[in-house]
């Protein structure tokens, strides 16, 4: 790279905004992300998450897992929590932080207990895969035209099962972790916790925690 493109560079990237988090934003983000090779959209999404972690305040992790993902997009300035309920209790506070899905209890079904808090992000966030690691925080997400929500149950039924009567009411879902006697399930599209669709699925302890969108 020649000297004066790496100046160019280095001014383009301090001159960077934080990208706006309302759902048409985010839907023209994805559009011009699309249309990138994916090497540079990879590269592009961690300059942009960088900017975004500048300025959108602390940085929580908890999990070996969510600190790769959280220094692949945002950086290291994040800190990391021993355990789910600091996680929780951060997000609480305002914070935003990045969870492991993976874990001997299943912290995302206390999130059906404290609705200012909610999943607002998932990472990884392409379609292609499943998300490994849930942001939580007091922010509510918006529709962005290409989403994934997320739905509790503690319904005995097998995961198999719960994705066929998923389907029969017009939703569908993927099981994404079973632990505690409770199931989280992603359900495709921007799903509101009132959604008529959800009304009598199967469990006595339900309810969508928060949506994410997919890049």
């Amino acid at each position: 790279m020649a000297g004066s493109d790496l100046t160019r560079l280095v001014e383009a990237i301090a001159d960077l905004r934080p990208p706006a988090t309302d759902g048409e934003a985010i839907a023209d983000l994805r559009r011009t992300l699309t249309a990138l090779p994916q090497a540079q959209k990879a590269t592009v999404r961690a300059v942009l998450g960088r900017v975004e972690g500048a300025a959108s305040g602390p940085l929580h992790v908890h999990g070996g897992l969510s600190a790769l993902l959280a220094a692949d997009r945002y950086g290291l300035g994040f800190e990391r929590l021993a355990r789910a309920e600091d996680g929780l209790k951060q997000a609480a506070g305002g914070a935003r932080v990045l969870m492991d899905l993976a874990g001997v209890t299943a912290w995302w079904g206390r999130l059906l207990a404290t609705p200012d808090v909610r999943v607002i992000g998932a990472l990884p966030d392409d379609a292609a895969r499943l998300p490994q690691a849930l942001m939580i925080g007091r922010t509510r997400p918006e529709p962005t035209g290409d989403d994934r929500t997320f739905w509790v149950t503690d319904s005995p039924m097998p995961e198999p099962r719960l994705v066929e009567v998923l389907g029969l009411n017009g939703l569908a879902a993927a099981p994404l972790i079973a632990t505690g006697g409770l199931k989280l399930m992603m359900i495709a599209g921007y799903v509101q916790a009132d959604d008529g669709r959800l009304d009598g699925l199967p469990g006595t302890l339900t309810g969508v925690i928060g949506a994410a969108p997919t890049f």
